[in-house]
């Protein structure tokens, strides 16, 4: 994987977090976190698609590698909704 691949890659991942993110309501944290929330809803996708034998949507190949972009999307907004479920804050 080159340079140019993997710069890329990260902006792939970055733009699946921020759909992400935008599905589940969450504002907090910038480019990165967004980059993280790609990657992370990847992983989470994947592991949900293969769990429930779905098939691959939409698979990008970068550099040689594939990035699942619907998983990655439906993932980081799963992962992020149950991180704001966690993390919300209660109101007396």
């Amino acid at each position: 994987m080159t340079l140019t691949s993997f710069l890329v890659l990260l902006v792939v991942a970055g733009i699946c977090g921020s759909i992400g993110r935008a599905i589940a309501g969450y504002s907090h944290g910038g480019c990165l976190v967004s980059i993280a929330l790609g990657f992370i809803g990847a992983l989470l996708g994947v592991w949900i698609a293969g769990a429930l034998h779905l098939p691959d949507l939409f698979v990008v190949t970068i550099g040689g590698e594939h990035f699942p972009i619907i998983w990655s999307i439906i993932g980081s907004a799963l992962f992020v909704a149950v991180i704001n479920l966690l993390t919300r804050r209660r109101y007396p």
